[in-house]
């Protein structure tokens, strides 16, 4: 019988995991039927909550344990430049709160929040006003990968801006879309060791003829893209609360001669950056398997978490309900034990 390992990197049977599967699902398809109080109330583990003092005071709680974090204000595309202008003055906010607060922390913006689908000359003046105030104050910004048909879009935007010499922008690439590693290979032509990507699995459910659509190969594919964007020179943020990729990364950052405490030593490896580990970190939803990200910490790894809020909380809930395989079981443990639904 197979064998896989749960939060505690003990094994389990594959029959199990199918079990949990199943009644996660079944959670799940309950739990989005709920009145939309319900869905706050389970929300409140994975979104600090709708107003950016609700992160600040989350960042600083979990700054204690020696996180690290990246604020994403939450919303995706939208119907209207009125609604990109309020994106742009909110991360506007949020990079002067984390100033204040000298939180160690980056941005993650959506280009579709800023407009780049309704009118590309604006949306990437929007980008690039943002990008440009995050540079005077040495300070990174991820570009959030959304489904497939922005992904040439996405990867564009941070060209385009390293061209005008802000090079204090990243992307993220999903494991899951076959086109990665072809991906990883382009912009390493036109990067060299200053690309700097979070690698996934992937949210969005992607068709099968550009996507693997099972567990293990998906798995298999994140796993390929962290050894190619390692071998770059690049940095890599390892986006994963799945103890397969976890245990290849440290497997394959050992193989590199790579770890917690000591400099980058790949010859190819771009340039230090503020606020960044050496060559590598990991990162992990806000609220999802909060013992292993202290664990690695523990460890000396550089952890981030992902801090989501805005008033779009309920749309960002209901997404990680249907496409997580895992909250319907946390869930449950919220229902039934209260006092660990938090942040």
């Amino acid at each position: 019988m197979q064998k896989s390992s749960d939060e505690n990197g003990q094994e389990s049977p594959s029959l199990a995991l199918s079990m949990v599967g199943r009644f996660s699902r079944m959670v799940v398809a309950m739990t989005i039927r709920m009145p939309r109080w319900f869905v706050g109330w389970v929300s409140r583990r994975y979104v600090a909550g709708p107003k950016l003092n609700d992160a600040v005071k989350v960042m600083h709680r979990l700054s204690k344990e020696g996180a690290c974090f990246t604020i994403d204000v939450l919303g995706e595309e939208i119907s209207s430049m009125e609604e990109a202008r309020f994106f742009l003055e909110e991360y506007k906010r949020v990079v002067t709160a984390i100033i204040d607060n000298d939180f160690d922390s980056n941005l993650s913006i959506k280009p579709t929040a800023f407009g780049l689908l309704l009118d590309r000359e604006k949306g990437m003046e929007n980008i690039e006003t943002l990008v440009r105030m995050a540079h005077s104050h040495d300070m990174f910004v991820r570009l959030d990968m959304e489904d497939h048909r922005v992904t040439d879009d996405t990867i564009q935007v941070m060209l385009e801006m390293h061209e005008k010499g802000l090079t204090n922008v990243g992307v993220v690439l999903q494991g899951r879309l076959l086109r990665t590693l072809d991906d990883i290979q382009s912009i390493k032509e036109k990067l060299g060791p200053n690309a700097d990507y979070r690698i996934c699995k992937g949210i969005y459910l992607e068709p099968a003829d550009i996507s693997h659509t099972e567990r293990q190969p998906i798995i298999d594919a994140t796993n390929q893209c962290i050894d190619a964007m390692l071998d770059s020179g690049a940095y890599v943020g390892i986006a994963s609360h799945d103890h397969p990729v976890i245990n290849h990364t440290l497997s394959a950052l050992e193989k590199r001669g790579m770890g917690p405490n000591t400099d980058d030593p790949r010859k190819n490896a771009g340039p230090k950056r503020r606020h960044k580990g050496p060559g590598y970190e990991f990162q992990m939803l806000l609220g999802v398997r909060g013992p292993l990200r202290r664990r690695l910490c523990a460890k000396g790894h550089r952890t981030r978490v992902y801090i989501p809020y805005g008033e779009k909380w309920y749309e960002y809930s209901i997404r990680r309900l249907k496409e997580n395989p895992t909250i319907g079981t946390q869930v449950a443990k919220a229902f039934l034990m209260p006092w660990t639904n938090r942040p």
